[in-house]
This record gives structure tokens, C-alpha cells and sequence, in this order.
């Protein structure tokens, strides 16, 4: 890890901030989950708040885009860590008085926090790449990566602590100060101006500038691509860590509670480890790096449907073969799924001009994040219907066929420099449009 990138204030005063939020909110949405379930002993309530935040972010994604490349990026983020931290303090100040929360004051909690989370974002998305030098991404992502995986490790240890001793009250008012704290940190970053706000702001502007996004989003094949990539993996690999691997552990295993926790901490050690080789990674150029990550994916998708075939699971009385041979793959495959996340974000933060990133951030992450239900229902159909190894084999079938059709636009990217590569910038647009 490059330690002049570290010591870099504005650089360690971001991920710091980041961190302090992260935990906070990920420590309240685990306590919302057990308080839910609670007061409910409901499945299908449990899994509507974590499926009503779709709504708002395919609503509000692309205004927040536009809005995200508009505004003073640093006053936004700054400003939206205030509210949060407001919002949530209202809900603590709540609970004090009435003594519980209601599933309406819940719902209408997640949606306002989903709501200035998607603005957030759109803002945040230029900050990082704005802070360091281009050969410095690919380690500065890296880092960013490795804290905030140690962030959503500590924060259901210490929410289970904080909620299970003094209840939801003490962990909404953790959640508001965490906030602030966050909020305090960051009026304290250089953030160069980015944005491009406009002299007029009205529907024909934001009409305007939002189809600049998406024509810079249709114009050029690698931003595609990295949305393509991302889809797909969310679509294909992430239900097969949520579900599938759960489904066959517990279901087909039918290992111990020790077994199966043990599972999870190797899933969770892969994803630690993964950002600590970002000091050897720079030097593979980024575009070969994303192609053979995902071939590596596709690979090891392959391997693990071996250790939940018929035959592999009939040929002992023992599980031991097929739990070691899952828990070695699982572990590799969370290193290598690590790995492409954090060469896509490079390639992401080299390509996108960053007075387009809160537009076509907002694009990608809308993607992206749709598709992770859809697949999640898709791939959960499957493994209820047919045999778990054959459902693991689509996935990588999916994954492999959609990678080879990426490859000559990834391995092309590194042919040129990247300052080369065609972007259709604001000027170039509206002369067409002209």
C-alpha cells in the first residue's frame, strides 16, 4: 500500500469520514432488521424494507445524477451527512417518547434515508478520483476498499452489542452522531471544484444535461461495458453468494452452527484480503485486469458446481470433501469478485470525465442495483426447482459468455492511453444537438 497516498490529508480525511458513516448507518439497517422481526415474526414485512428502497432509486437516480454534477460537491455531501444525522435524531427523539417505532415509521425512515443515500452518492462518486493522480486510482480504490470492508465487518458485532443491551433508542442515536461526526470531518477536505452548475436552472436544463448522460453513456463502448460487467455480476454472482451458497450450505450440508459461521468468516476474510494486493495489481494494465478477474469468476464457477454435483456430495457419508472444497472456492472467489469490483471502479474513475460522473455514477449504480433482486428471485426460483449444481453452472455460463463478448473492448482500452480514449464531452454534445 502506497503510504504517501495515505498520508495524504484530504485523501485519509475521505475514506476516515466514509468509514464513520458507513458504520453508523450499517449499524442501524442490522437493528432494524432484528427490531422488525421482533415486532413483527413476519418474512414478508422483513424482506418489503429491504426491498422498498428500489423504488425511490429508480425514481430519483437520474435527477440525482444531473443534480450530483451540478452542485458544490463538498457543500452536497456535507449537507446531506447533516440531514441524515438530523433525520435520524428525530427518530431517536421518537422512540424516547413513545417508547417504540411503528412499521409505517420505519418504511418512511428507510425511504428518506434511501433518498438522500442516492443523492449522496451521486456527489461522492467524483470525489475520490478528483483527490489523486490517475496511477494512483487503482491503489487509492484499493484502500478505499479494505476500510470499508473492516467498516461493514465491526458494524453488526458492535450492533448486536449496542442493540441487544440498551435496544433501538442508543443505536438510532449512535447512527445521528456518527452523521454529524462524518459531516464535521469532511468541511475539513479540499475538494476541487468539479461541477458545472448552469445559469439557468429549469426543466428544459435538466432535460438537457440528462440527455448529455446518457448520449456520453451510448457513445462510448467502454462505460457500457462497465455497466454491462457490473449487471451481470450483481445479476449472476451475487445471488449465488447470498443464496445459492446459504441455500447448499445449510440445506444440502446440513452443516452446524459452527460450520456455517465459520463459512461466513472466510467469505468475509476474502473480502479484507482482496484490497491488500492492490500494490501488485497496478502494474497489470486495468482493462486486461477486469477481463481475466471475470474469466478467474467464471472459472471458479465452474469448479464449485463439482463440489455440489450429485456425485461429489453421494460419494461420502462425510461432508468434510465438499464444506473444505466450497469454503476454498468461496474464499477465492471473494478475493477475485474483490478484485474486479475495485478494477471496474478504476476504470470507471479513469474514463468518465468528472464533470459527467454524478450522471453516468448514477446510471451505473442504477443498474447495477435493480438487478441485484432480480437475480436474487430469478436464481432463488432455480435452486428451489432444480438440481443446486446445474443452477451454479448458469450462473457461470452467463457470466464466461457475456465476459468473452467484453474482451476486445476491455483489452482494448489498454492498447491506447487512457487520455486518448474517445468521451463525448458537454461542448461536442450540444454542437450536435446544434
Amino acid at each position: 500500500m502506497n503510504l504517501r497516498l495515505i498520508r495524504q490529508k484530504d485523501f485519509s480525511l475521505l475514506i476516515f469520514g466514509k468509514l464513520v458513516s458507513l458504520v453508523g448507518s450499517n449499524m442501524l439497517q442490522f437493528a432494524l432488521s432484528l427490531y422488525v422481526l421482533a415486532i413483527t415474526g413476519s418474512a414478508t414485512i422483513f424482506a418489503s424494507m429491504l426491498s422498498i428502497s428500489i423504488l425511490p432509486r429508480l425514481l430519483l437516480s437520474p435527477i440525482a445524477g444531473v443534480f450530483g454534477d451540478w452542485f458544490d460537491r463538498k457543500r452536497t455531501i456535507v449537507l446531506l451527512d447533516f440531514i441524515n444525522s438530523i433525520i435520524i435524531g428525530s427518530f431517536a427523539v421518537i422512540i424516547v417518547v413513545e417508547g417504540d417505532l411503528t412499521i409505517l415509521l420505519i418504511y418512511v425512515l428507510v425511504i428518506l434515508l434511501e433518498v438522500t443515500e442516492i443523492f449522496f452518492q451521486s456527489s461522492m462518486s467524483a470525489v475520490l478520483p478528483s483527490l489523486v493522480k490517475k496511477e494512483e486510482l487503482m491503489e487509492a480504490n484499493s484502500f478505499n476498499s479494505l476500510v470499508m470492508n473492516i467498516g461493514n465487518m465491526l458494524a453488526p458485532i458492535l450492533a448486536a452489542f449496542l442493540y441487544g443491551a440498551f435496544g433501538l433508542k442508543i443505536i438510532l442515536m449512535v447512527s445521528s452522531v456518527s452523521f454529524a461526526l462524518s459531516a464535521i470531518i469532511k468541511t475539513r477536505i479540499n475538494i476541487p471544484r468539479s461541477h458545472k452548475q448552469p445559469e439557468k436552472i429549469d426543466i428544459k436544463t435538466f432535460k438537457t444535461d440528462l440527455m448529455e448522460g446518457v448520449k456520453i453513456i451510448k457513445s462510448n463502448k467502454l462505460i457500457s461495458t462497465m455497466i454491462g460487467l457490473g449487471t451481470i455480476i450483481n445479476f449472476s454472482i451475487s445471488p449465488l453468494l447470498s443464496i445459492g451458497l446459504i441455500y447448499i450450505i445449510k440445506e444440502i450440508l446440513k452443516v452446524n452452527d459452527m460450520q456455517f459461521g465459520a463459512f461466513q468468516m472466510v467469505l468475509s476474510a476474502s473480502m479484507l484480503l482482496a484490497p491488500l494486493f492492490g500494490g501488485m495489481i497496478k502494474k497489470i494494465k486495468v482493462g486486461r485486469l477486469v477481463f481475466s478477474s471475470f474469466m478467474i469468476l467464471a472459472i471458479l464457477v465452474f469448479v464449485m458446481s463439482i463440489f455440489t454435483s450429485t456425485f461429489v456430495l453421494n460419494a461420502s457419508d462425510s461432508i468434510i470433501i465438499p464444506y473444505a472444497g466450497l469454503l476454498a472456492v468461496s474464499f477465492t472467489i471473494g478475493v477475485v469478485a474483490t478484485v474486479a469490483n475495485i478494477a471496474i471502479g478504476t476504470l470507471f474513475n479513469q474514463v468518465v470525465p468528472l464533470e459527467m460522473m454524478g450522471r453516468t455514477s448514477a446510471v451505473f449504480n442504477l443498474a447495477v442495483t435493480v438487478f441485484i433482486p432480480v437475480g436474487q428471485m430469478a436464481f432463488g426460483f432455480l435452486y428451489d426447482t432444480i438440481l443446486p449444481s446445474v443452477v451454479v453452472i448458469i450462473g457461470g455460463v452467463i457470466l464466461i459468455g457475456v465476459t468473452l463478448i467484453y474482451k476486445k473492448v476491455l483489452v482494448g482500452y489498454d492498447e491506447i492511453d487512457g487520455s486518448e480514449v474517445k468521451v463525448v464531452n458537454s461542448s461536442e454534445l450540444s454542437e450536435a444537438n446544434s
